[in-house]
């Protein structure tokens, strides 16, 4: 990826059709229910979606999650995903999703999938997967992500999944509170922690968090930038310029919406180009980008 080429990077999108697996119908109930939260029922193939960010010269990271324990739900194969990110180099790049109740099989799997197939990062959702973040059974997944010294972004805040099925589809959306965080920043300090989305209800938790841990960064997906919360532009434009991070959660908001809301959300114009691709840059390790500069409690 040369992302002298690129006007942005997109650090959260997803995987929603395999074109290797057979489509599973199980639980194809959270489907119903997400469609009519978000408003919106677009699924497209990832083929589909690399050809459309590349017209955008946009780059993308994308990801699956697993979550089989949970949910019951074969996942798109996370070697899928990478080689998609094998043949379109110069566009997208591949995380890695595992349930953190695969314990060290998990563990097994992401070494496998960093040194075979070149995989640059791990999403987890704690509340469709099940688990509090700082659960000791996922240690040994973050183990091999922190020595590999790689990123691994988290869920927070409230969930479109479940949402208006009865009991909320029995998700608990306590396990997604970004405080929860907090004991893994400390374990593992060369894991770069991403905490996603406006983190709603708990946002001041999240800036907390990213404020006190510097290997905690934030990213804006989820949200239209005009739904933002007032410190959360506030902190974007000051104190945590150099770890914010753009994010659509394509295909639920599309980057080109997210791009023309954020150009009006109150982000002062020498923090729009950090956000957009240039914190992404150093989260990923691509090229050499401009010094952050320092923060600005004002």
């Amino acid at each position: 990826m040369n992302p002298d080429e690129l006007i942005a990077i997109d650090v959260h999108t997803h995987a929603e059709v395999s074109c290797w697996n057979p489509f599973d119908n199980y639980g194809e109930e959270y489907d119903r229910a997400a469609d009519k939260y978000f408003r919106s029922a677009r699924r497209p193939t990832i083929e589909e979606t690399v050809a459309y960010y590349r017209e955008k010269r946009i780059g993308l990271v994308m990801f699956t999650v697993d979550a089989e324990t949970q949910l019951g739900r074969r996942r798109i194969p996370n070697e899928e995903i990478a080689a998609a990110a094998r043949d379109n180099p110069d566009i997208l790049i591949a995380f890695a999703s595992i349930d953190p109740h695969k314990g060290r099989m998990g563990a097994r799997e992401a070494r496998r999938l960093i040194e075979e197939y070149g995989v640059k990062g791990f999403k987890f959702h704690p509340t469709v997967q099940g688990f509090h973040p700082y659960d000791r059974m996922a240690w040994p997944i973050y183990e091999v992500i922190n020595e590999y010294k790689l990123p691994a972004i988290f869920h927070s805040g409230h969930s479109g999944i479940g949402s208006g099925m009865r009991c909320g589809g029995g998700l608990r959306l306590e396990y997604s509170n970004p405080m929860h965080l907090d004991d893994v920043a400390i374990a593992f300090p060369d894991m770069q922690i991403v905490i996603a989305h406006p983190s709603w209800p708990w946002q001041d938790e999240a800036l907390s968090v990213a404020m006190h841990k510097p290997n905690v960064w934030l990213d804006l997906s989820g949200w239209s930038p005009r739904y933002f919360p007032q410190q959360l532009v506030q902190y974007a434009n000051t104190l945590l310029r150099d770890r914010v991070l753009f994010g659509s959660d394509f295909p639920l908001i599309t980057p080109e919406r997210w791009m023309k809301d954020f150009e009006q959300a109150g982000f002062r114009p020498e923090v729009r180009e950090p956000i957009l691709k240039t914190n992404a840059m150093r989260l990923l390790g691509l090229g050499t980008p401009p010094a952050a500069a320092p923060g600005d409690a004002s």
